[in-house]
């Protein structure tokens, strides 16, 4: 784990390029579900976890900018592979090494290091979805052991991971659950904390990954219970938070392939005598390409200065949710558009772009739906606003931390009084608008530490534009309903 970070990378890309291409075809088997055992064990032989272990454990030390480089280098290749990298790093072993009893770490990481072996998280519930503080999984406490059971699903690597943290609501002797939420280390190797899979989900894309239901009745010993700082709410929040910080990593490294892509087919695709690179369309849908680059660029710089485990990332939900949807709304409209420059052989499962769209649709929901993480935005603003007693947004933002200098390239479009007492859809296309603004601003950071300046500008400019048309539709104030019972008097054929 001595290795030079930069030698540590360009080995674990290399083996990438090695078992994706030379030893077997990432195309045939990506159509196919799970990893190929050969595959995944030579992957794994890298270690590339190790960079979310302390160094006192035997890894690389917990450095952001090393997670999100590994990341990168794996959504390059393979997003299936950099999300199941991402699952076991952001929400199983970055948890552990900060809230986990120094009892229990040194096992568990030296299994990692030396079995590659794998974790994930289980809070998502059949019927408690996103509202993650009503779920029913619930623990009664003996001695030393806590008893917990319920039933978790949408969990990736279902029936794959060795480790597991599971959240849970305490049940007191009235059988009442309490409000804070708790989370345990589960290791399936040990007796009596075995997880039953009871379904497998025929899940759309990530063909890769496995996903289920699993029921949970297991006994825990007492040392595996986390260690929260204050609540178990608030661990939660700055676990998700950390994770939804990670997510430019990814990111950045499936956006970059899929240009590299584009870049290729327009350059050496000729239409009418002249390459497709040539045409105006085609420039304007790359350039949309390499700005979302410079942003996920942009934050990846950011999350590696803020978000290290010293940090407690529980109050930074504008500037999580901010990343984590911007980000994942970038990955699909990258995907698109490559699908739409490639032609008809764009859309296959075995093309990079008809993969990507399945593949990466589903970060747009996960770990919060975009729509609902926009709408905290908005929420956490305008509630910003109401203590400031400010109503123009402009105003605001510009004195804001995470938007002052981006603000002054839209004064025009942000120069209007706020209504706080927006419906649901006008709160989400403002939040849509704010996330951008977020970006905008560590976009204009790291044009300060010397990126590349053309790439800087365009992207500005491109989110300009976004903002604009968001703006303009924010102001649309038509509200139009969806109607439950359309079908009377709605039939053309009566018309005909």
């Amino acid at each position: 784990m001595s290795k030079d970070f930069s030698e540590y990378l360009r080995e674990f890309e290399q083996t990438l390029k090695s078992v994706f291409y030379e030893r077997d075809d990432i195309n045939k088997f990506s159509l196919k579900r799970g990893f190929p055992p050969l595959v995944m064990r030579e992957i794994m032989s890298k270690s590339p976890l190790s960079v979310a272990i302390p160094e006192n454990y035997g890894g690389r030390g917990v450095k952001v900018k090393e997670c999100l480089g590994i990341l990168s280098s794996a959504a390059y290749e393979s997003l299936p592979l950099a999300l199941t990298l991402g699952i076991n790093i952001a929400l199983f072993l970055e948890p552990v090494s900060k809230y986990a009893n120094n009892k229990v770490k040194s096992g568990i990481f030296k299994r990692f290091l030396e079995k590659q072996q794998m974790g994930g998280l289980m809070i998502t519930e059949p019927n408690f979805g996103s509202d993650a503080l009503n779920m029913q999984t619930n623990y009664i406490q003996t001695d030393n052991r806590y008893h917990i059971k319920g039933t978790k699903h949408w969990q990736g690597l279902t029936g794959l991971a060795d480790f597991w943290l599971i959240t849970s609501r305490q049940k007191n002797l009235k059988g009442d659950l309490g409000r804070d939420i708790d989370f345990f280390i589960c290791d399936i190797t040990q007796k009596d904390q075995k997880i039953v899979v009871e379904e497998y989900f025929d899940n759309l894309g990530l063909y890769m990954i496995p996903y289920g239901t699993n029921k949970i009745d297991v006994q825990i010993p007492k040392e595996f219970k986390l260690e929260p700082e204050s609540s178990g709410v608030k661990m939660m929040l700055d676990i998700l938070h950390r994770s939804r910080m990670q997510f430019p990593g990814m990111g950045l490294g499936f956006i970059k392939r899929l240009m590299d892509e584009a870049i290729e087919q327009c350059k050496t695709r000729i239409v009418g005598g002249k390459s497709l690179f040539s045409f105006d369309q085609v420039q304007h849908q790359i350039s949309k390409m390499q700005s979302a680059y410079t942003i996920c660029s942009a934050l990846c710089v950011r999350s590696s200065q803020k978000s290290g485990l010293e940090n407690n990332l529980a109050g930074d939900g504008i500037e999580a949710n901010s990343i984590k949807t911007v980000v994942t709304d970038l990955m699909q409209e990258s995907a698109q558009t490559l699908v739409q420059l490639s032609g008809a052989k764009g859309y296959r499962l075995s093309h990079i772009g008809g993969r990507g769209i399945v593949d990466s649709r589903p970060f747009q929901i996960f770990e919060g739906a975009n729509e609902m993480l926009y709408t905290q935005i908005s929420d956490l603003i305008l509630k910003k606003m109401k203590q400031k007693k400010e109503s123009n947004l402009f105003h605001f933002l510009k004195d804001f931390d995470l938007t002052a200098k981006a603000s002054d390239f839209f004064k025009k479009e942000l120069n209007f009084s706020i209504d706080f007492n927006l419906p649901q859809r006008k709160l989400v296309d403002l939040g849509r608008v704010l996330g951008r603004l977020v970006s905008a601003e560590f976009v204009l950071d790291l044009e300060e530490k010397g990126f590349r300046k053309d790439l800087i500008t365009n992207c500005i400019d491109s989110l300009h534009q976004d903002v604009s048309n968001l703006i303009n539709s924010y102001h649309i104030n038509k509200l139009v309903p969806g109607l439950a019972n359309y079908k009377e008097g709605s039939s053309w054929i009566d018309m005909a």
